[in-house]
């Protein structure tokens, strides 16, 4: 199984975030994949870091894809942020993405994670974990 559709996977999971329109309500255009330099939005998403594993078999080559999307907030409290992650899991599980390269079988949330005090006494978080099965492409 190549890495290959990891980008494509990023790409559509930032198109699918970016127009959408719940989430857009609540963070404006703050999704990104790497935040600005010099001061963040009061809150914003985040398409971090992500783990493969190669699942192939049966005569089919996929890929394993647990991707975390992070929501990040200061002096919003957990109301603002859980919302945010609410829009965000709204938006992309099981969501028909199309892949420049690989085609999704599946994508869903597989874990969250809420905590304070993350890069700052008053900043909160919510970590969505999604699971996407990709299948190698031509």
């Amino acid at each position: 199984m190549s890495y290959a559709v990891s980008g494509a996977v990023q790409a559509a999971v930032y198109q699918r975030l970016a127009g959408d329109a719940a989430l857009a309500a609540l963070v404006g255009d703050a999704v990104f994949d790497n935040p600005p330099a010099g001061a963040l939005p009061a809150l914003f998403v985040q398409i971090g870091a992500e783990e493969g594993r190669d699942v192939s078999g049966q005569g089919a080559a996929l890929l394993q894809l647990d991707l975390v999307v992070a929501v990040r907030g200061e002096d919003t409290g957990f109301a603002a942020v859980k919302a945010a992650a609410g829009a965000v899991s709204g938006a992309l599980e099981e969501a028909p993405l199309a892949l420049a390269v690989g085609r999704l079988v599946s994508l869903r949330l597989a874990r969250a994670r809420a905590r304070a005090g993350v890069g700052g006494a008053r900043r909160r978080e919510v970590l969505l974990i999604f699971r996407a099965l990709v299948e190698a492409g031509d």
